[in-house]
């Protein structure tokens, strides 16, 4: 006996403690249920709405996680993890496909940035309930309004920095990070062959165009209003940044700093 208890203490003695038990993880917070009449009432989380539920993004001029979602049906945005519900992601924006950057994790949850006014809104996905693609996006659009200089990186290397226009001083373009929401090319002759949206509104028009004031990146026939603050509060790029900007995937991250 004594023999045995002597090898066990030997045995404990070179091997370490005892391993504890592993402490069972914390089961994810589960999403308030709502009906399909309930989902039908919420504001639809597109450029023409508006989120006025949607919590503010608190750190925005922070780097995004280069996730991106596209919700393959309709999906619910929450306020918060097992919070109430504020809006509906629908699969489409402007024609593209919904593609909308990650900024916070965590179990079974994702933060995503919101492109409904007002600016900077945020909601939650609940991620189990199924119907979301992901993908990554190495991609990077870098303003700087006080330089006039837009940067496109790819992986953290820069596929180029040109000299653009900006925002007047009474329709500035607004600062923090945002995204790209969508791609069109215009079906007839016009200042530019391709307009690329943010997923950002103007702080001083609530409309523009018969549009909704939202702010994009495009090309712009006269080369004297590069270095400029001129627009309406989108910015205007030189032929040879909108080619490379065509390449960027919808969702991307854009970082607006003043």
């Amino acid at each position: 006996m004594w023999v045995i208890a002597l090898t066990i203490v030997a045995l404990v003695s070179a091997c370490g403690k005892a391993s504890a038990p592993r402490a069972a993880q914390p089961r994810p917070v589960l999403p308030v249920h709502i009906s399909a009449v309930q989902m039908a009432r919420l504001p639809v989380a597109t450029t023409f709405g508006k989120s006025p539920g949607a919590p503010q993004d608190q750190d925005p001029f922070g780097s995004e996680t280069g996730i991106v979602l596209h919700p393959t049906v309709a999906r619910v945005v929450y306020a918060r993890p097992g919070g109430p519900p504020v809006a509906t992601l629908p699969t489409a924006e402007l024609g593209s496909p919904t593609w909308v950057p990650v900024v916070q994790s965590q179990p079974a949850w994702d933060r995503i940035l919101l492109p409904t006014r007002p600016n900077r809104s945020t909601g939650w996905i609940y991620l189990p309930n199924g119907g979301l693609r992901t993908a990554y996006s190495a991609y990077r659009i870098r303003i700087n309004l006080a330089t006039y200089r837009l940067t496109v990186f790819d992986a953290g290397r820069s596929l180029g920095s040109w000299t653009v226009a900006e925002g007047a001083a009474d329709t500035p373009t607004p600062a923090g990070r945002t995204f790209l929401l969508a791609s069109l090319s215009p079906d007839h002759p016009t200042y530019s062959p391709l307009i690329l949206p943010l997923g950002v509104h103007s702080d001083t028009l609530s409309t523009f165009g018969g549009g909704p004031g939202t702010v994009g990146l495009h090309g712009w026939p006269d080369a004297a209003v590069f270095g400029r603050a001129v627009s309406h509060g989108c910015v205007r790029v030189p032929a040879a940044a909108l080619r490379i900007l065509s390449r960027v995937p919808l969702g991307s991250s854009v970082v607006i700093v003043s």
